[in-house]
């Protein structure tokens, strides 16, 4: 399922390792302490891949600026008829409520500067833009939603 949504344009421009590459990121994310991963699905359907991770667990994280208890998250919509449709915003806001009421203090994503498809859905999810980076992932702009 994952290796036909890397293949998917939507995940290809974005995800551009290559499918063996990218594929490898993502079993070596489950595989580790600092990463959750998950499939989200809709009326028993997979619709996208989401995980969170703390950058304070992975050593030299290029997040590790941001106050301790900070996750990261990360989500691509899978099937490509769904894209556009408003469902990576709502889920997003939903995991993002998940773990400010386990205790995360904020919560960052990272998407490209020129994905303005998903930071669109990140600011209608409540994330706000507060830093551009270049880093081990590629550029990044830096979004943050505080806990209230």
């Amino acid at each position: 399922m994952l290796a036909a949504w890397l293949a998917e344009p939507h995940w290809a421009e974005w995800w551009d390792e290559g499918l063996e590459a990218s594929l490898a990121g993502i079993r070596e994310a489950m595989e580790s302490i600092e990463t959750e991963p998950l499939i989200v699905e809709l009326d028993g359907r997979p619709i996208a891949y989401l995980q969170s991770y703390d950058p304070h667990l992975e050593d030299g994280h290029p997040y590790q600026d941001q106050p301790f208890g900070t996750l990261g998250m990360d989500i691509s919509i899978g099937p490509p008829d769904l894209v556009g449709k408003g469902h990576g915003s709502a889920i997003v806001r939903q995991f993002v409520d998940m773990l400010f009421e386990e205790g995360a203090p904020r919560v960052v994503i990272d998407p490209h500067p020129d994905n303005r498809r998903a930071i669109r859905a990140y600011e209608k999810a409540g994330f706000r833009a507060f830093d551009t980076r270049t880093t081990v992932f590629g550029p990044a702009l830096m979004m943050a939603r505080d806990a209230e």
